[in-house]
């Protein structure tokens, strides 16, 4: 049904189709979906030791300010992560500010952390508690004086609820937010994130979302202080300001963060860099170009231990997850394979 949908969906504007599609969340408008693998033990998996129905997750980016998770859940996904989230209430970028590039099977946006504000979404989660695994994904004000204390008013504030917080560092669309990855700045933050948690009292999980755009350099030393730090999980990876040469779209060159099947390369690339860094001590989840079972299988082999998926949803619509398990299924069969997770990492060289 939605590729007959599509069309119409697409002349509206991305930014007018996305608040379309979270309206029709909110309330209840997007038919259930008959999953034949729910349950499916060839998916089973515990996700910071919480047993999860399957290994695909909603990145952050689609429901900004946690207005749509529950019914997000009822699409099949296995965790969703809302955000990013910003201490105070901000517009963002000026619009036009999402591009869809549909030749490309990818996004550009300069959204710029529009949120509502974390006082008001810690307010609707409490008062709609989730139903699966939420994460939130957390980040500066765009005119903050001081972008670190930004991060521990996150903590502080969705510690108790959330599933996983993860530290975004990695948006292009605000600036300085990737100045994080400098080693010494990365590691007096996530130093601070420690602290924080520890005055806290808390055992939620922290994970840190990356840019794609990192030197190899940078993948070993952020590795080594992640490790140090008993951070447990990264996000490989956020949206990238480069590889623009390949493709047809005329949107292209507009400024902001690329997403969809041009990431898939490189982030497959970078998470096996990590994988083969971490050694198994740290939780990898994937994000790039997954719109189907084999790019999805692509990423495990590559060593991520889950994945999340967005720009996928927009082309394929609310079935993704649903179609994802249905291919996977055959080709982890067609290896004799049992459960997914024993393919993680065996990506031939």
């Amino acid at each position: 049904m939605f590729s007959k949908l599509r069309s119409l969906i697409f002349k509206f504007d991305p930014e007018t189709a996305h608040n379309l599609a979270i309206k029709s969340l909110k309330f209840n408008l997007v038919s259930n979906i008959f999953d034949e693998n729910k349950n499916d033990p060839m998916f089973q998996a515990s996700l910071f030791g919480k047993k999860i129905e399957n290994p695909i997750g909603l990145a952050a980016g689609f429901d900004k300010d946690a207005e749509a998770y529950n019914p997000l859940f009822k699409l099949g996904f296995g965790f969703v992560e809302v955000g990013t989230i910003t201490p105070l209430k901000q517009f963002g970028n000026p619009k036009p500010r999402v591009f869809r590039l549909e030749e490309d099977h990818a996004l550009i946006n300069r959204l710029g952390f529009n949120s509502s504000g974390a006082k008001d979404v810690n307010s609707r989660i409490r008062s709609n508690l989730p139903s699966g695994l939420l994460g939130i994904n957390i980040g500066p004000n765009k005119n903050t004086t001081n972008q670190l204390n930004d991060y521990l008013i996150g903590l502080r504030t969705f510690h108790d609820i959330a599933g996983y917080i993860t530290i975004n560092i990695s948006s292009p669309n605000t600036e300085n937010l990737r100045n994080f990855h400098d080693q010494i700045k990365f590691e007096k933050l996530i130093n601070s994130v420690n602290q924080e948690m520890e005055k806290l009292k808390s055992n939620t999980p922290i994970i840190v979302k990356i840019s794609p755009d990192i030197s190899d350099e940078q993948a070993t030393q952020i590795s080594e202080i992640l490790l140090n730090n008993k951070i447990e999980g990264i996000i490989i990876s956020n949206t990238t300001e480069r590889n623009r040469e390949k493709l047809h779209n005329a949107s292209k060159h507009q400024k902001g963060g690329l997403s969809g099947k041009p990431l898939e390369e490189r982030s497959n690339h970078l998470i096996n860099i990590f994988y083969n860094l971490f050694k198994g001590k740290i939780t990898i989840i994937g994000v790039g170009g997954i719109d189907s079972g084999k790019s999805a299988y692509n990423k495990f082999l590559s060593g991520a231990n889950f994945v999340q998926l967005y720009t996928g949803m927009i082309y394929q619509g609310p079935n993704i997850v649903i179609k994802i398990k249905k291919e996977l299924k055959e080709l982890l069969i067609n290896e004799n394979v049992k459960n997914f997770q024993e393919i993680i990492g065996k990506k031939k060289n």
